[in-house]
């Protein structure tokens, strides 16, 4: 795989040492450097164990990451830019929505089938991505003859005449073909409409209510009865640019093999999928609990299973988690890590604390990451002809607000800083429609004048920030 890094050189991932991916985790995130040393230690050691010989590799598991720190500090972040920047699939879920088997809720298994279901999309993309100039090629012939029908053979010339004829009626459609297929690259008969045969896509769906909870069928009803669901199809009159797409996404997906797909998902997620579980504090132990909670405590036994390694059977087949890397997160308010059971905290040996953020960090977060919220802003408002600009001093202000809300509020972190945004920019993003250009700029005087009051009054501020 070949990223960028911000130099602009082009490296392989294998290539990539801890230092330069940290360095690529810097352009999204801000601080938490010992959090992304982990990440960067734990993915770099993937690399190393793929050039082990197969025996030795695979008695080596992965160092599963907890990360603990209050919300709005990058946790989720840190996690799905590494999974981008390592073509990993990913997957984020919430420890609380699960249960223990036995009680109504979601499987712990699932997030193994939302992995790999993440994983097929992601392989399924990549392999249109190389069937996309053929897929093209052969719409594009598909187009010219729902516009000009080939000819079909007929009878035997009799005749030198009539073979000549026939000759100078190939030759002219010939022409015409070629000159159709010039104003279909030229744009020129996009408007022109035709008729086109597509597929039916409308399928049952079936789901299954077990005593884990609502899960997917691992039968597709489609193949067992193709008599009665394969194979319909019906006409519809579109025009050239709408029946391009239309055919361009069937000639894809009948190019594409949807077994070596599975395949490759299922390798895949093997082989280099993360699962983020957040909020692993809220099926912690309480402090000062008394006995064992069965829906905390079950679900973190339900748990453990997957994480030390077993099989999960999907439908695209059976899946194995032994080398799948776990990045578990929680703020860790009320409990503490120590009250996960004793075996589920020895399958996360890497333990961070994320730092909270300070007034410094947020102002960093507002203009620095290659996605900073002030460039958002910008972007938005400039697609309607307003030059937005904020000065130096405006930057602190909000950041300084923000900092404000979180310690006399409750503190969200960075998110906060959106919320204010909104606030300040309410009145220009509600002109902003009216289509006429024109520069805002944004001082440190006007941020105090719409943030003052509401953060002077706490218990409004409570609900507005």
């Amino acid at each position: 795989m070949t990223i960028h890094l911000p130099a602009g050189e082009r490296v392989l991932l294998d290539s990539l040492t801890p230092a330069q991916i940290v360095a690529e985790l810097d352009r999204y995130v801000v601080g938490q450097g010992k959090a992304k040393r982990a990440v960067a230690i734990a993915l770099r050691n993937r690399i190393r164990r793929q050039r082990l010989p197969p025996d030795v590799a695979a008695e080596i598991t992965p160092k599963n990451i907890l990360l603990i720190g209050p919300t709005g500090v990058g946790k989720t972040e840190i996690a799905r830019r590494l999974a981008h920047l390592s073509n990993s699939p990913f997957v984020k879920v919430e420890a609380s929505k699960y249960t223990e088997v036995g009680y109504v809720g979601r499987d712990v298994e699932s997030m193994v089938r939302d992995l790999t279901e993440a994983a097929v999309a992601m392989v399924r993309r990549e392999k249109q991505e190389e069937v996309a100039g053929r897929a093209a090629r052969n719409v594009e012939e598909q187009l010219l003859d729902l516009l000009l029908p080939p000819q079909r053979g007929g009878a035997p010339a009799d005749s030198p005449e009539a073979a000549e004829e026939a000759r100078r009626s190939r030759e002219q459609s010939r022409a015409t073909r070629e000159k159709l297929r010039d104003q279909l690259r030229s744009g020129t008969l996009e408007a022109r409409m035709v008729e086109v045969e597509v597929a039916e896509r409308s399928f049952p769906s079936f789901q299954v209510v077990s005593a884990q909870g609502v899960e997917e069928m691992g039968v597709n009803v489609k193949d067992l009865l193709p008599g009665l669901f394969g194979g319909r199809t019906r006409r519809r009159t579109l025009a050239i640019s709408e029946a391009r797409e239309t055919l361009l996404q069937e000639e894809q997906a009948r190019l594409v093999d949807a077994e070596q797909v599975a395949r490759e998902a299922v390798q895949r997620v093997q082989a280099s999928g993360i699962i983020f579980i957040d909020e692993i504090d809220k099926i912690a132990g309480r402090e000062g609990a008394h006995g064992p909670e069965v829906s905390r405590e079950g679900v973190q036994r339900d748990i453990l299973p997957i994480v030390e390694g077993t099989q999960v059977t999907t439908k695209y087949g059976a899946v194995r988690t032994d080398h799948i890397l776990f990045i578990a997160a929680g703020a860790f308010h009320v409990s503490k890590p120590s009250d996960l059971i004793p075996e589920l905290q020895g399958r996360f040996p890497i333990r961070v604390e994320l730092e909270p953020l300070g007034m410094e960090d947020l102002v960093r977060i507002l203009t620095e990451p290659k996605n900073a919220l002030l460039g958002q802003y910008r972007a938005l408002l400039g697609t309607e002809g307003v030059e937005l600009s904020f000065s130096d001093e405006a930057v602190r202000e909000i950041a300084r607000f923000a900092t404000e809300v979180n310690q006399s509020a409750e503190d969200i972190g960075a998110r906060r800083l959106a919320t204010i945004l909104e606030t300040v920019l309410d009145q220009t993003s509600f002109e902003g429609g009216d289509g006429m250009p024109r520069s805002v700029h944004i001082d440190a005087e006007l941020v105090r004048q719409r943030l003052a009051a509401l953060v002077q009054n706490r218990d409004l501020s409570r609900f507005i920030l």
